[in-house]
């Protein structure tokens, strides 16, 4: 009844059929966009765990490449002559230094953060004229 049949004029169905038959198309539109969405998501999903692994392991092998070059430069620095206490001490400090250097540049960074600075102002804006009756300084509602 609302399936449009190929030798079947418009002219000849009435109102009800037509809307019938819109609102199953309409229905059918949503259906298949929301099917097509599902499997789109599903499929970036997929991506994202794969991608995510990868990076995982990326960030294992770098750190690891880390590791080996720092005690490749200490026992450079005991080819040089160095005993060996110190040329791991030296290497460890300028991990220190560099840790101590990155936490001062998160730090100012840190200090920048404004947190939603215009939000709040439009927040309080909107809170003071509900606060206020019309166009009278009498406070409507109290803290």
């Amino acid at each position: 009844m609302s399936e449009a049949v190929p030798d079947d004029r418009i002219e000849d169905r009435s109102l009800g059929d037509l809307v019938a038959l819109a609102l199953s198309d309409v229905s059918d539109t949503i259906k298949l966009e929301m099917e097509l969405a599902r499997v789109e998501l599903k499929a970036d999903a997929k991506k994202a765990a794969v991608s995510s692994v990868m990076f995982t392991i990326a960030a294992v092998m770098g750190g690891i490449v880390v590791i080996l070059l720092s005690i490749s430069l200490a026992y450079g620095l005991v080819g040089l002559g160095l005993w060996r206490w110190l040329a791991f001490l030296i290497v460890a400090v300028v991990y220190v230094v560099l840790a101590i250097g990155l936490m001062l540049i998160a730090k100012r960074f840190i200090k920048k953060i404004e947190g939603a600075k215009r939000t709040r102002k439009s927040l309080k804006s909107d809170l003071s004229k509900l606060r206020r009756r019309g166009d009278s300084d009498v406070p409507e509602l109290t803290d």
